[in-house]
C-alpha cells in the first residue's frame, strides 16, 4: 500500500486488525498502534507470553483465524508468513477492507522520525539493534525501537520514544526491508539464506544493493567480502562507513582481550582512540556486532562515552546466548536463536570459552533452509562434543525437499536424532551433569525444551 493512501486511511481509521499478531514484530506494531490511540484487535493460532501482554494492554485477540474476526476493521495488517488463502485475508478482500503488509505498515510508522536506523544482514540484526538501543538510551536520545528480540531495558521488543531516532530491525526475507525508509542502513554481513525465497546468491546481492540505495548513509562490515563488494555498487552520493578488524576500517578495535569469551578493546575511529569497550556477551561475532552498533551510533550523534556505557550494560537480547538455568544434575542451560550454519559455528565457538563439554540440541528451521545449506549444516558442529537433532520446524512450509533431522544426524559426527522434546529432555537429564553446558539452538519452538530441564 502506498504511503499516501495509508496516510489518508489512518487519518480516518478506528480499528486496526493484525493477522498473526503473536509474532515478535507484529506484536510490537500492534502495541505501538494501540499507544497511538487506535483500537487494536488481532488473531493467531495459539496463546503465548507475547499475546498475553497484548491482552493486558486491552487488545482483543482471537486464537483462531476466522472470517468474522475482520468485521468492522478499518485496516487489516498481515505478515509474510500468512498464506494468501487465509480466511481473514479472503474476507477482507471480499468486503473491500484495505490490506497492508507488515513491512509496509512498519515503513509507514517510522516516517514521522527524521533519523531512521535500519539494521539488516544475514546474522546479528537483533543483537546490533539492541546494542544501538542501549547506546542511544545512555546518550539520552529517547529512541523509538522495533526489534526482532526482546530486550530487558525495554521490557519487550519495542519502545516508543519522543526523540528523533527510530531504530528498527530490517529483515531481508521476501524483500521486506525494501518497504522501509532508513536514513542510515546498517548491513552486518551478507550470506546466503532463505532458500525458499532467494533462488540465488545474485538475487540476494541485488536485494541488499537496493536496500542500501534507499539510505543516505550505509554502515558496512570491512571483514565481510560480500559487504565490501556491495559498497562498490551503491549509488553516488551515499556516505559509506566501515567497521571491523580489517586494516582501513573506519571503526576498528585494538588491544583486544578476552575474559571468559567476552571481549574488551580500545575503539578507534580512523586510527584515533575513542574509548575502552568491555563486553558482557561472549564471542568474536559479538565483537563485530559491537563495532557495527558503535559505528551506527557515533555516525548518528552518540558520544564515545555513551557507546562505552551502552555496550558495557548490554547483557544480551532474548534467545541470544541467553542463560536459562541449571539442571538438577548441575548442567548449565543456554538458549540461542542460531539457525544458520554460520550462526551455529559462532555460538558454539563462544561456548567453548566456558571450558565445559558442550551438548548442542538443534532444531533445524524450515525444510528449504535445511536442504539448501545441507553440507554447511553437516560441518557446523565441530565445537560440539555431542549434537542432538530435533525434528525440523516446518514454519510456513510442507516437506517437499526430502530431508529430515534423522538423515542430518546420520551425517554429523557425534550426533543423534531423538523423535520428541520429551525424549530429548529425558536423555539430557539422565546423561548431563556439572561438567556440561547444554546449548538449545534454533528459531522454532525448541525453547520449550528449557522448561523441561530446569529445576526452578
Amino acid at each position: 500500500m502506498k504511503k499516501e493512501a495509508l496516510d489518508e486511511l489512518m487519518r480516518r481509521a478506528e480499528r486496526i486488525h493484525f493477522v498473526g499478531i503473536g509474532g515478535i514484530s507484529m506484536s510490537s506494531l500492534a502495541a505501538i498502534t494501540k499507544e497511538r490511540g487506535y483500537r487494536v484487535t488481532g488473531s493467531d493460532r495459539s496463546e503465548s507470553p507475547l499475546t498475553d501482554r497484548l491482552a493486558e494492554r486491552g487488545i482483543g485477540i482471537v486464537y483462531r483465524h476466522d472470517r468474522a474476526n475482520i468485521e468492522g476493521a478499518s485496516l487489516v495488517v498481515y505478515t509474510a508468513a500468512v498464506r494468501d488463502d487465509n480466511p481473514e485475508l479472503c474476507a477482507a478482500r471480499e468486503k473491500g477492507i484495505p490490506l497492508c503488509s507488515r513491512a509496509d505498515y512498519l515503513g509507514w510508522l517510522m516516517r514521522d522520525r527524521p533519523e531512521r536506523i535500519g539494521v539488516a544482514g544475514t546474522h546479528g540484526k537483533s543483537t546490533v539493534t539492541s546494542m544501538i538501543t542501549g547506546i542511544f538510551l545512555e546518550a539520552g536520545l529517547d529512541p523509538t525501537v522495533v526489534s526482532g528480540a526482546e530486550l530487558r531495558e525495554m521490557g519487550g521488543a519495542y519502545r516508543v520514544g519522543n526523540g528523533r531516532h527510530f531504530v528498527f530491525e530490517a529483515c531481508e526475507y521476501c524483500d521486506s526491508f525494501l518497504s522501509f525508509c532508513p536514513t542510515t542502513a546498517v548491513i552486518t554481513n551478507i550470506e546466503y539464506d532463505h532458500a525458499d525465497y532467494f533462488k540465488s546468491m545474485e538475487q540476494l546481492r541485488d536485494s541488499f544493493r537496493r536496500y542500501g540505495n534507499i539510505a543516505d548513509r550505509v554502515i558496512l562490515c570491512a571483514d565481510d567480502p560480500e559487504s565490501m563488494a556491495l559498497r562498490k555498487t551503491l549509488r553516488d552520493g551515499i556516505v559509506t562507513v566501515t567497521f571491523g578488524t580489517e586494516e582501513g576500517a573506519d571503526y576498528s578495535p585494538s588491544e583486544v582481550n578476552y575474559d571468559k569469551g567476552c571481549a574488551s578493546f580500545t575503539l578507534n575511529e580512523r586510527g584515533k582512540a575513542l574509548c575502552t569497550v568491555r563486553l558482557s556477551v561472549p564471542g568474536r561475532h559479538n565483537l563485530l556486532n559491537a563495532l557495527a552498533a558503535a559505528a551506527a551510533a557515533l555516525s548518528c550523534g552518540a558520544s564515545p562515552d555513551a557507546v562505552a556505557a551502552g555496550l558495557a550494560r548490554f547483557t544480551g537480547a532474548a534467545r541470544r546466548f541467553e542463560f536459562m538455568g541449571v539442571t538438577a544434575g548441575g548442567a548449565l542451560v543456554y538458549n540461542d536463536y542460531a539457525h544458520h550454519p554460520s550462526e551455529l559455528r559462532a555460538t558454539l565457538s563462544a561456548a567453548k570459552a566456558f571450558g565445559k563439554r558442550i551438548v548442542a540440541v538443534f532444531q533445524p528451521h524450515t525444510y528449504s533452509r535445511t536442504a539448501g545449506l545441507w553440507e554447511d549444516f553437516v560441518h557446523a558442529f565441530g565445537d560440539s562434543d555431542l549434537t542432538i537433532l530435533a525434528d525440523i520446524y516446518a514454519a510456513r512450509e510442507t516437506d517437499t525437499c526430502g530431508v529430515s533431522s534423522r538423515l542430518l544426524a546420520e551425517s554429523i559426527p557425534n550426533a543423534l536424532y531423538l523423535p520428541s522434546f520429551e525424549a530429548i529432555g529425558e536423555y539430557l537429564l539422565s546423561s548431563c551433569g556439572s561438567g556440561d553446558l547444554i546449548l538449545i539452538l534454533g528459531a522454532g519452538d525448541i525453547v520449550r525444551l528449557g522448561g523441561m530441564l530446569l529445576t526452578t
